[in-house]
């Protein structure tokens, strides 16, 4: 009745790619036709040269001579560095390798893999490899092999304890192996590891915060999940593409070689891409993917998937960027890549030359170049225009001179930010009425999030000393904007003389300025980030930067702003060739130069790609998709040193929360927190045992292994059902720590122990501190899938956090949360029966539901109310609960795990002296950064070696456990 690591994660990929019927053969690690040293199976690959490559078929020794220069090759990686070692590898997988072993010494490709008809590859799965290097042995979980070679590396963890996760796996595999034996990793296309909730991979050098989860959806439970993931991530058919179209290798921003492979969303969007252009129609398509989650890696991709596609015969591909020079984060992509046949069109009679004489290259140009074109550049039907932010000036006069240019190409739109109006409509103008939604992919803000590709964006409101008048701009700017597209709007905020007057007011820029630098100094400055000034206007700028400078010095800040006519004479000092802005915004990338504020109004606020943004101060009216795009300039992922980013912050001085909604398509009742916090009552062993065990009709618990772990969790599958159980189980665990030791307990320990490693192996794993379940670890999916943190301020203001469950409660309807929360609170309330303090609350849910049942009021209403009631009750809790939960869970552990041995003083004594000194180390969310992890680690452990108790591993990790939950 046990699930360990082995039998119920590695055995379930181990067992469910065997069973998927899709090539793959098992043979145990020390079954293999190999030695510990070697990193290629060699009776395997000389099978498979003599069988892909005809001209060595008659003199069988040559194949050898490959396999020597192969091993050769694989110890290169002590000398040239792994990743150049494994780009030279993939470049003999791919056939880029020719030897002279045709007729009279001709030289003919060797092929180490067929990539076109798989059935000619041999596929094994080995568990147990060891490998060796000199005294150094490392012993690999999983290992998959095609043709011999080992393309894949795999780490399991279990699915039942807490406190291990994939992280685990992945630093394992990361900081150990491949430093320890980088050579077995020379063929690697990457690596995976999983503790049976998550499956992420990533490449070779790859620091764990580029690892990347691969889901699957409408599984039962999260084992199952990560069985069907494995399935399709390990598929000879993805792994072998991932191989050959959707690897890059580039220089990073330090000049390092670094190996990119795609993401789940990029590889999904770009075989659709690649599939439609291959089916003929419809010759367009819309792929609406969230700002920041890499849809310039998703062009690059696809475009060579086009490019190399046997069956296209090289198409012409163009990238088409909106901005008028080609100084884009797409074209540093793709200048940063290792894809051949990449031009950039400089000019419109360039542009019009390349289309005119059938130019087979991917080229790279601004839509502006088409203003001049002639009526049909090129009538061809195989060429493919990727268009980025295809709700810009693609949707004009440009747009139309685009197409009709080309009349016979393919379209399709990259975009964060679609537009749904009469004058600009995305859909319409990218979006194929064949495709659900009118969108051929779509990854939204939700996914992107909880997928680590991108950050929730905390939203800090201002007080009225720094916001203008709500009402009076309000009047002043939407009553003469109207209906107004994006650039008759910005004529129209220039010449609203009354905004330009309230927003240059030298005592509120002092005063604005001010908080500025004593928020950045206190929150940015002193974690290593950077931060942005927004600006009304390139005046405006110039006495942002004068004030700055007062405060911080000259060296702390710098103005970016662009040419052209209107740039008053104040800031023409602040103007910079595209060279100069180019050498400033790296010194901006740079976490040791001194420049860490760059002040903006227009520029850089799209396609500005600077993961060390933390914070953006904004002080200028935005609206709609250029709102959303500017905000997520914070919202990229970075790691400086043992500190980690975890959420990009807007401080709002203008107000921006009344245009919020509108740009994200959000509703006012959404945004509201909704966290909660389990805690169970005493009830009768029997009757909370019987509880949980009612969620598992018909389950074998004498079943081991993962047959037995994913019969139990499919009884789970739905997130409701699991969320009940997670509640019943928790006052069972309560309940269970307060009576243990007790003889009594001894009828139940089996179930209960069942019971707790199914728990454990559903809930949610917290590797970065963004999605946990609060306390023992069960909080209702109902509330965390609509909340919005809301933490407390300055000035009793509040912190709004846009984060995966926000935006993923977001994309549907009230009706569809109202009976979730409801449940959710009427469980908490029960939680809390008899406490006076919680009963004019259950008075209200049941006078609310009266109301919605009965009509009275609209389902969003009814939501919002329930919100409004579920945060009163976490802010009750907390004020309750917080000093005292730590200690008491602490003093449970204590007195349950050492009860022979720590009288009642004595556990009082141990369990002050970790409360005191955990707190006097700590500090917020510490429990996602390294450093804070290590110090609360070495604190406990020096309380436990003071009253001996430090030998105790399990008392150590589960006093560590409730540390992290309570601290």
């Amino acid at each position: 009745m046990t699930f360990s690591e082995a039998n119920s994660v590695r055995d379930l990929i181990r067992d469910r790619l065997v069973e998927a019927s899709s090539g793959w053969m098992f043979t145990a690690g020390p079954a293999l036709p190999r030695k510990d040293t070697d990193v290629l199976i060699k009776p395997l690959l000389r099978d498979a040269l003599l069988r892909l490559n005809p001209m060595l078929a008659a003199e069988p020794h040559r194949a050898d001579e490959v396999i020597y220069e192969l091993r050769a090759l694989t110890l290169a990686a002590g000398s040239v560095g792994l990743v150049r070692a494994n780009e030279d590898f993939r470049r003999w997988l791919l056939g880029e390798h020719s030897r002279p072993f045709g007729p009279e010494r001709r030289h003919q490709t060797v092929r180490l893999v067929d990539f076109e008809d798989l059935s000619r590859n041999t596929y094994v799965l080995s568990t147990e490899v060891t490998f060796r290097v000199g005294p150094v042995e490392r012993r690999f979980d999983l290992v998959l092999w095609v043709n011999g070679i080992p393309m894949v590396v795999g780490e399991a963890k279990t699915a039942t304890r807490p406190g291990v996760s994939w992280l685990d796996g992945a630093v394992q595999i990361h900081e150990g192996y491949e430093g320890d034996v980088p050579d077995f990793f020379v063929p690697n296309a990457f690596s995976f590891a999983t503790d049976g909730r998550d499956l992420r991979y990533g490449a070779v050098r790859a620091p764990d915060e580029s690892w990347f989860p691969w889901r699957s959806e409408g599984c039962d439970g999260p084992l199952d999940s990560v069985g069907r993931a494995a399935c399709e991530l390990l598929s000879p058919t993805t792994l072998l593409d991932i191989v050959k179209h959707f690897t890059v290798y580039g220089t990073d921003g330090r000049h390092q070689k670094i190996k990119v492979i795609s993401r789940q969303p990029q590889y999904r969007a770009g075989n659709k891409i690649v599939d439609r252009v291959l089916a003929g129609r419809p010759r367009k398509g819309l792929i609406w993917h969230f700002q920041g989650s890499g849809k310039s890696l998703l062009m690059l991709f696809t475009a060579q998937k086009l490019r190399n596609h046997p069956w296209l015969g090289s198409p012409t591909v163009l990238i088409v960027v909106d901005r008028i020079d080609l100084d884009t984060q797409i074209t540093s992509t793709f200048n940063a890549s290792d894809v051949p046949n990449v031009e950039t069109a400089t000019s419109g009679a360039e542009l019009r030359d390349w289309l005119g004489s059938g130019q087979r290259k991917i080229i790279i140009t601004t839509v502006f170049k088409f203003a001049d074109a002639d009526p049909e550049l090129s009538d061809r039907d195989d060429i493919v225009c990727l268009v980025d932010e295809a709700h810009r000036t693609q949707e004009g006069d440009l747009g139309d001179r685009m197409r009709a240019s080309l009349p016979h190409a393919f379209f399709f739109g990259m975009t964060g930010t679609p537009i749904n109006r009469t004058d600009r409509n995305t859909f319409r103008n990218f979006g194929a009425q064949e495709d659900p939604g009118r969108y051929l992919d779509r990854y939204p803000q939700s996914e992107s999030i909880a997928d680590d590709a991108t950050l929730p964006i905390h939203f800090e409101p201002r007080g009225t000393e720094f916001t203008l008048d709500p009402e009076e701009i309000d009047r002043e700017f939407d009553r003469l904007a109207g209906t107004l597209n994006e650039e008759e709007t910005k004529l129209l905020t220039k010449r609203t003389v009354r905004m330009e007057r309230l927003f240059k007011s030298s005592e509120r820029i002092r005063l604005v300025c001010a908080d500025v630098v004593r928020h950045f100094t206190e929150h940015v400055a002193a974690k290593g980030f950077k931060a942005q000034v927004v600006v009304y206007d390139k005046e405006t700028c110039g006495l942002y930067k004068a004030e700055l400078d007062r405060l911080i010095g000259e060296d702390a800040s710098a103005v970016v702003i662009s040419k052209g006519q209107g740039t008053p004479g104040s800031v023409q000092p602040h103007l910079r060739s595209k060279l100069e802005e180019e050498r400033l915004l790296d010194r901006f990338r740079d976490p040791d130069d001194p420049l860490q504020i760059i002040i903006v109004t227009a520029k850089l606020l799209t396609g500005f790609d600077a993961p060390i943004l933390q914070t953006m101060y904004l002080d200028k009216v935005m609206k709609d998709h250029t709102l959303l795009q500017a905000i997520c300039r914070t919202n990229r992922p970075y790691t400086l040193g043992d500190q980690e980013k975890t959420h990009g912050t807007v401080v709002d001085y203008i107000g921006v929360f009344r245009h919020l909604d509108r740009a994200l398509q959000f509703d006012e009742a959404k945004m509201q927190e909704t966290l909660t916090s389990i805690r169970a009552l005493a009830a009768e062993l029997p009757a909370a045992l019987n509880a949980c065990l009612a969620f598992f009709p018909g389950v074998d618990r004498n079943v081991e292994g993962h047959d037995g772990l994913v019969e139990a969790q499919r009884r789970l599958s739905d997130l409701t059902v699991r969320d009940l159980f997670g509640l019943e189980y928790v006052r069972l665990q309560r309940l269970w720590e307060a009576l243990s030791p007790d003889p009594e307990l001894a009828p139940y320990r089996d179930d209960y122990t069942w019971l707790t490693q199914v728990y454990q192996s559903v809930k949610p794993r917290d590797t970065t501190g963004r999605r946990v379940w609060r306390r023992l670890g069960a909080q209702t999916r109902a509330l965390i899938d609509q909340h919005l943190h809301v933490d407390a301020i300055r000035d009793d203001l509040e912190t709004l956090v846009l984060d995966a469950a926000v935006a993923e409660a977001m994309e549907g309807a009230p009706e569809q949360h109202i009976d979730r929360v409801q449940a959710s609170i009427g469980a908490r309330l029960r939680l809390r029966a008899g406490n006076p303090r919680f009963a004019s609350i259950g008075e209200r849910l049941e006078a609310l539901r009266r109301e919605y049942e009965n009509g009275q009021i609209t389902s969003l209403l009814c939501l919002k109310r329930l919100l409004d009631l579920a945060r009163e009750i976490v802010t009750l809790e907390r004020t309750i609960d917080n000093d005292e939960a730590g200690k008491e869970a602490l003093t449970a552990l204590f007195e349950r795990v050492h009860q022979d041995r720590s009288a009642p003083e004595r556990v009082g004594r141990i369990v002050w002296e970790i409360d005191d000194i955990v707190r006097s180390v700590r500090w917020e969310n510490w429990q996602r950064t390294g450093l804070g992890d290590r110090r609360v680690r070495q604190a406990l452990r020096g309380v436990l070696l003071k009253y001996n108790l430090h030998r105790d591993d399990e008392l150590f990790e589960k006093a560590y456990d409730y540390i992290r939950q309570y601290y």
